[in-house]
């Protein structure tokens, strides 16, 4: 993965941790961080020694502040459209669709763009310092980067019309209680807590643990079509007929399958 510096990665045992660094700029994100991000995930997804995966950003200030306005308010219409909202969502769907659980340390104020990519996670640990909110619409802009679509099913349509439609913005208490975020922790002890629930993880079934996330991201709309045959081919894969199928090939043979 080319590391620019802005995006750390790093492996520690059965853990690996994608850090959003650019605290001077609340980690908003601009498109390099965003290819950037997409190797990652395509790196940890390849790693057979990686359980889970944190998700956190530098500093104390923000979690992320979403897309960095710098780097996208040049784009003309067409342009905005078919680059930097279709590289967020291919960068957004690698992160949602890793085999490996993601648990997002939220340790700064989660804006725009950071809700959308704190909604990739399958779990969220707020610190009590934390904002959310969705303020896209309050400059001219629709949440681009599933804010709509994937944030609604994952916390419903009336949470998200608050925070998109009216500006609300929610602190700890109350976007655990709305289900924005899962657990919430002192300030600076957001990644204490990721680590007992990596605990509570590595207690079970790895295989089985996989298996279940690409059942429910099926049942919550996420990647259907891929984590059906994704769930087929590993079948498949397991049964006496590809090994049979796999030795005829090599063999110049016809196979012959069980009956």
């Amino acid at each position: 993965m080319a590391d620019t510096g802005k995006i750390l990665l790093k492996h520690d045992g059965p853990v690996s941790t994608l850090t959003l660094n650019r605290p001077e700029k609340l980690n908003a994100l601009d498109s390099q961080m965003i290819d950037t991000l997409s190797a990652a995930c395509r790196e940890v997804e390849k790693r057979d020694d990686t359980r889970a995966v944190i998700l956190t950003g530098a500093g104390t200030r923000a979690f992320c502040a979403g897309g960095d306005i710098a780097d996208w308010s040049d784009y003309g219409e067409l342009d905005f459209g078919r680059h930097w909202i279709r590289q967020g969502h291919r960068a957004f769907d690698t992160i949602a669709r890793l085999r490996q659980p993601v648990i997002a340390v939220l340790n700064g104020h989660v804006l725009g763009g950071g809700l959308e990519l704190a909604a990739c996670a399958d779990l969220r640990i707020g610190e009590v310092q934390i904002m959310i909110g969705q303020p896209e619409a309050g400059i001219g802009i629709i949440p681009g980067w599933s804010g709509t679509q994937r944030s609604v099913r994952r916390f419903g349509s009336q949470t998200i019309r608050r925070m998109a439609l009216f500006g609300e913005m929610f602190g700890a208490e109350e976007a655990c209680r709305l289900g924005l975020v899962d657990q919430i922790a002192e300030s600076g002890k957001g990644m204490e807590e990721a680590a007992r629930v990596v605990e509570r993880l590595l207690t079970r079934s790895p295989l089985a643990s996989e298996l279940v996330k690409l059942l429910v991201n099926m049942a919550d709309g996420e990647e259907r079509e891929s984590s059906t045959e994704a769930l087929a081919g590993m079948v498949a894969a397991g049964s006496s007929d590809l090994r049979e199928g796999v030795q005829a090939f090599k063999d110049g043979r016809k196979p012959r399958f069980p009956a």
